[in-house]
C-alpha cells in the first residue's frame, strides 16, 4: 500500500494579484499561526492557509521561520506582546 500526496496549486487572491508571491507565502504562514492559536490545528479554514503556504513558499524559507517561532523571535508573530512589525 503506498500512500499519495496530491498537489495542488494555490487558487488566485485577490490580495495577491501579481506573479510575485513571496508576500502570499509570507501572509499564509502568518495567517496559518494565528488561526491555529485562535482556533486550533483541526479548524477547517486554518488547514487552508496552511496548503497554501506548503504550497507557495520554499522549504528553506519555512523551515527558517518555524525556527524562529521555536525561539519566539519570528517578525510575524509574536507572544511577548510586542508589535509583530518595525516602523
Amino acid at each position: 500500500m503506498s500512500s499519495t500526496v496530491e498537489l495542488k496549486t494555490v487558487g488566485f487572491d485577490a490580495r495577491f494579484p501579481n506573479t510575485n508571491q513571496t508576500r502570499n507565502c509570507w501572509q499564509n504562514y502568518v495567517d496559518y499561526f494565528k488561526c491555529v492559536d485562535a482556533k486550533g490545528e483541526e479548524y477547517a479554514p486554518c488547514k487552508q492557509f496552511k496548503s497554501a503556504y506548503i504550497s507557495l513558499c520554499p522549504t528553506k524559507w519555512t523551515d527558517k521561520w518555524d525556527e524562529q517561532r521555536e525561539e519566539d523571535v519570528f517578525p510575524g508573530l509574536s507572544k511577548r506582546g510586542a508589535p509583530a512589525h518595525h516602523h
